[in-house]
């Protein structure tokens, strides 16, 4: 009979990492089709891991549908804006508050973009989720900037420039982070003479 283990600070019980069962997107897919999945589950697949969303509360949704009329008018033709809509990144299909890809609607009538020029995450509870898993992810599938509309402290983190970064989470991050509050202005990369005061991002 095996001796029982002491408990002590010479013999802590390390907790087990075990291996852990990655979807690829077809799988995903397969699953929704069969309604493992169900249709009012919100979910999104991050590298491979079926990720649970926050649920959507009246003021997160207000500020996103608000934050979608002025970006769309911030780009005009040539762009569409989606809301709330899944991309395709890599193994990946996140479903951020707003991306901006170009071309038009009918464009994406067959299947998801696989790039944007510009994502925006509104946050609330969420907020360390968009700072570390959605910001390394962006920065890994190359999206040239990413926006967090911080709903608690009432400013907007802009990030530019991708890199690889070996102690981020995907192995990438963004060399450039601006905190601006709002008075401050901001033009999007794609739209440089598109300037607006960050206040006017803010519905509420």
């Amino acid at each position: 009979m095996a001796a029982p283990v002491p408990v002590g600070k010479e013999h802590e019980m390390r907790a087990v990492s075990l291996p852990r069962r990655k979807f690829t997107r077809e799988e995903y897919h397969r699953l929704a089709e069969s309604g493992i999945l169900r249709e009012e589950e919100r979910v999104e697949l991050i590298e491979g891991d079926i990720v649970p969303m926050v649920p959507i509360g009246p003021e997160h949704a207000t500020q996103t549908l608000g934050l979608y009329e002025r970006v769309r008018r911030l780009f005009g033709k040539g762009y569409h804006v989606r809301i709330q809509c899944p991309l395709v990144l890599g193994e990946s299909e996140p479903v951020p508050d707003i991306a901006v890809v170009k071309g038009k609607l009918t464009d994406y009538k067959h299947a998801h973009p696989t790039h944007a020029v510009l994502v925006i995450e509104v946050a609330q509870s969420s907020l360390p989720y968009d700072r570390t898993v959605k910001t390394s992810l962006y920065a890994k599938a190359g999206i040239p900037e990413y926006w967090i509309l911080d709903l608690e402290h009432r400013q907007l983190e802009v990030y530019r420039e991708p890199l690889e970064s070996p102690d981020s989470l995907f192995g990438y991050t963004y060399r450039l982070r601006l905190l601006l509050q709002p008075h401050d202005t901001i033009a999007p990369l794609e739209k440089p003479t598109r300037i607006v005061r960050v206040a006017r991002l803010f519905v509420l």
